[in-house]
């Protein structure tokens, strides 16, 4: 800007400078050419006045310098010229000075020479006899002034021209100055020119609309990292060629990657050709996703692309890890076909018996004993389908179940004296031990835990075995361990006892009436009371299953606080 302002002003001062020349030299001239025809005037007046007196005598020893004085007789001829030989000379009548001098009394006239570059201005005056006396003189033209001024023109513009360069350098410096010292920050606090007040509000107005705007998209990025940064699923954002914009901690853990990634390709993270294949169909608009497993771990990958006016402006990666989805699918699967499979077997049982009945092919005392067995698988299917009914409670939740601060000790009591008879017919010696204790929990469910767990110890007992159940007041908690000497659990079936329907000994599990449940009602139970479950169990010698409880004054009463303790 400082270089056109001072351009335009070298410009603007040359150009004043050469119109002043020439209307200088204009003005000049025309004052000098009058000054010249003013004397020629009163010259041509003078002469005239000695010749008219004098006649040719007038002309002895005249000294004429600057002018040419030119005697033409009435018919046009030539009778005395100062320069040349008059009788040599050609007709003068026709000249336009001495038309006008003949018919008005005086003439004037000028002719321009290109070979001499100079004008001829001639006066004419009429005498009493009718001839005509004529001056002229040369008068130089503008272009010959110009020429003959040039030098000091020279000076002058060499002068003005230094002098126009610094008064342009200066001036433009001048001008510039208050606009580089603008503090664009604070618009409004600057003292300038008034013509830039509306062009500095207009500036003012936006820096606090891109401030505004600023703000919000800081707290957008603020909300957007703060929630991907939280989320447990992965998530990636590429742009439109695919480069990546961001990453969050679960992405970048899944993917054994970390925030350098962040604008480089996928290919920088990882090589697999069908995540490569998932993203260009992406870049092509559509929806698509995958799954890809990674040892024990199943990831889902979706990908979704971001669509801006109709094109394509970006591509969201989500990664979510559906190892447990997919065991939770198993383990329904396996419910499902399971809880058939147990029921088929007593439906068929009665089926077939009752079929027997209607069709009188029993003998009358054998149908006693058909009865019982009817009667013995009815009680089974009730069982199983009790069992089912209270896993699917408790896997509600506890919300429709009150808590309250009871002695573990007292409810061991009263399930103990419960199974005493079942303890008696299967030869099994029942135990109490420990003392008072007091949890805060679920009492139903507390009765379950331990119910179940001692009715296992009985049934996978041998004859004459014992299940002791001891209750134990600690610093931390209260613990209630049930142990027995029956036939145990041996290491590899150990981390699955406590999944519905599965059992060890299917055989005697059937022989025995369990509906392969008990323990996984012992885990969910545990899990709303927030207590630990621990196993220990050798074969051939006993097992022993200890719980432990937090304190009544230190239990949340909130769901699953043990979760991470469960086997």
């Amino acid at each position: 800007m400082t270089k056109r302002i001072f351009q335009s002003i070298c410009f603007a001062a040359l150009g004043v400078f050469a119109a002043s020349v020439l209307l200088f030299m204009g003005v000049l001239y025309e004052h000098y050419t009058g000054v010249q025809r003013s004397q020629l005037r009163m010259q041509t007046e003078l002469a005239a006045q000695g010749t008219a007196n004098e006649g040719l005598k007038y002309f002895d020893g005249l000294d004429v310098k600057f002018y040419r004085i030119t005697w033409i007789d009435t018919d046009g001829s030539v009778l005395y010229d100062s320069q040349s030989d008059s009788g040599g000379m050609e007709n003068h009548l026709e000249r336009e000075e001495i038309k006008q001098a003949v018919s008005e009394g005086m003439g004037e006239s000028s002719r321009y020479s290109v070979t001499l570059m100079e004008r001829a201005v001639y006066c004419a005056k009429r005498l009493p006899d009718g001839t005509v006396l004529r001056l002229s003189m040369s008068q130089n033209t503008v272009l010959t002034l110009l020429l003959g001024m040039l030098q000091p023109i020279c000076i002058i513009f060499a002068a003005a021209l230094g002098l126009s360069l610094l008064l342009a350098y200066r001036l433009s410096k001048s001008i510039v100055k208050p606009l580089n010292r603008l503090d664009l920050n604070e618009p409004l606090n600057n003292e300038g020119y008034d013509e830039l007040a509306p062009f500095l509000e207009r500036i003012a107005v936006q820096q606090r609309k891109i401030r505004r705007q600023e703000e919000e998209l800081r707290q957008k990025k603020s909300e957007f990292e703060a929630v991907i940064t939280g989320m447990e699923e992965g998530i990636m954002l590429f742009n439109e060629k695919q480069i990546i914009l961001a990453i969050n901690p679960a992405a970048a853990r899944l993917l054994h990657a970390d925030q350098s990634c962040v604008g480089k390709y996928l290919l920088s993270v990882n090589r697999s050709i069908k995540l490569q294949e998932l993203l260009s169909k992406a870049g092509e608009g559509r929806y698509a996703e995958m799954k890809m497993d990674d040892g024990s771990r199943s990831y889902q990958f979706s990908a979704n692309p971001v669509l801006s006016d109709g094109l394509i402006s970006g591509i969201v990666l989500l990664i979510l890890d559906i190892t447990e989805k997919e065991k939770a699918e198993q383990v329904r699967r396996e419910f499902t076909a399971n809880v058939s499979h147990e029921l088929k077997t007593p439906l068929h049982t009665i089926s077939g018996y009752a079929e027997l009945l209607v069709n009188d092919m029993v003998k009358s005392e054998d149908m006693k004993g058909f009865s019982e067995r009817i009667y013995e698988e009815a009680n089974r299917m009730i069982r199983l389908i009790e069992d089912i009914i209270q896993l699917s409670r408790l896997d509600e939740g506890a919300e429709h179940m009150s808590r309250e601060t009871v002695d573990l000790y007292e409810i061991a009591e009263e399930t103990l004296e419960s199974l005493s008879k079942e303890a008696q017919k299967a030869g099994i010696r029942l135990m109490l031990d420990g003392g008072s204790a007091k949890v805060y929990g679920i009492p139903r469910l507390l009765q379950e835990i331990i119910y179940n767990l001692c009715d296992n110890g009985i049934k996978y007992n041998r004859r004459n075995g014992w299940v002791s159940v001891n209750i134990t007041d600690e610093e931390d908690g209260v613990r209630l361990t049930v142990s027995d000497n029956g036939i145990g659990i041996s290491a590899e079936h150990q981390e699955r006892i406590f999944e519905r329907f599965y059992r060890v000994d299917k055989s005697r599990s059937k022989e025995i009436g369990g509906t392969g449940l008990g323990l996984s009602i012992v885990k969910h139970a545990a899990k709303l009371n927030e207590a630990a479950i621990e196993l220990h169990s050798t074969p051939n010698e006993g097992t022993a299953i200890s719980i432990h409880f937090p304190k009544a004054d230190k239990c949340s009463g909130r769901k699953g606080a043990y979760e991470d303790g469960y086997i």
